[in-house]
């Protein structure tokens, strides 16, 4: 493990680029090398593997390779694509910006289920009725890109959109019989996720969320428990974890500081929290993965 953080930049043939696309075995050839590491970049990841096999590590959780699945990773998260022999698929990589300049709102992104910065990630399986779709719409991205028409990116835009939009009809993240709590659920655990993303290092309390959201603790602990199979006290702190994990291998700050960073003010209680959650030291995670 070298801790450097590979491609942070999203560039194609050496160049700054906003949107690339590119068949899933190319990739893994030119990126072999670098993808030896587990690595993070500040743009959004969709890998689908068409046919082939192997692992895939996203935040430290395993997922095996499958023929016609997908992976959505979003920025920041630590993944490591580990292909046996040579895949086949589509890599598709874009950036924030890309989707503001092609009118595609941030809203859309954070609306859909398919990223979840913090959460397991698991492939969307593709079935028979999905692949014609969804290859339509990734070979007409993929003619696009490497065309020199007008407006070529406006029809990438909105052939991502499209795919995205039929991913996310076929995601079963929230099954529910009931339409209306179903709703209710999704906005809450949306509303959440958010504040945790935007908190998790000023509040470790469900109360703290709970006031925020005007919905007492047990209801909230609920609402989350039935959505995603833990708590919401769970969920605070496996961000908590995963945040200690990601900055042990990129950056420089040592335990204590980590600890300070994420709103411990005392060091033996940041490191008595890190273990009795995951059975072992941040500095024995951090050995191990070298």
């Amino acid at each position: 493990m070298t801790g450097e953080i590979y491609n942070a930049d999203l560039t194609y043939k050496g160049n700054p680029a906003a949107f690339v696309i590119l068949d899933l075995g190319e990739m893994t050839r030119d990126l072999t090398a670098a993808a030896e590491d587990p690595h993070r970049h500040n743009y959004y990841t969709v890998i689908w593997t068409i046919s082939g096999a192997g692992k895939h590590i996203i935040d430290f959780r395993e997922y095996p390779v499958m023929a016609n699945h997908i992976f959505f990773v979003s920025p920041n998260q630590v993944h490591q694509l580990i292909p046996d022999n040579h895949p086949s698929g589509y890599a598709i990589l874009f950036t924030c910006d890309f989707l503001e300049k092609y009118s595609i709102r941030e809203d859309f992104i954070s609306n859909i289920r398919l990223f979840r910065s913090s959460d397991e990630n698991p492939p969307l399986p593709v079935t028979e009725k999905m692949h014609a779709k969804l290859k339509l719409f990734a070979d007409c991205m993929l003619e696009a890109f490497h065309s020199l028409t007008d407006m070529r990116f406006e029809t990438i835009g909105a052939y991502l959109k499209l795919l995205l939009i039929e991913c996310n009809n076929s995601c079963s993240l929230y099954p529910e019989s009931n339409p209306q709590s179903a709703e209710v659920g999704r906005s809450l655990v949306k509303i959440f996720k958010e504040l945790v993303e935007k908190n998790f290092n000023v509040w470790h309390q469900v109360q703290d969320y709970a006031w925020e959201m005007n919905v007492t603790p047990g209801y909230l602990n609920e609402v989350i428990r039935t959505a995603i199979g833990q708590s919401a006290k769970e969920y605070i702190q496996n961000r908590l974890v995963l945040e200690a994990r990601r900055m042990s291998l990129f950056t420089n700050q040592s335990i204590k500081e980590i600890g300070y960073t994420l709103g411990f003010d005392d060091p033996s209680h940041f490191s008595k929290f890190y273990k009795s959650y995951t059975g072992k030291s941040l500095q024995e995670f951090k050995m191990s993965d070298r």
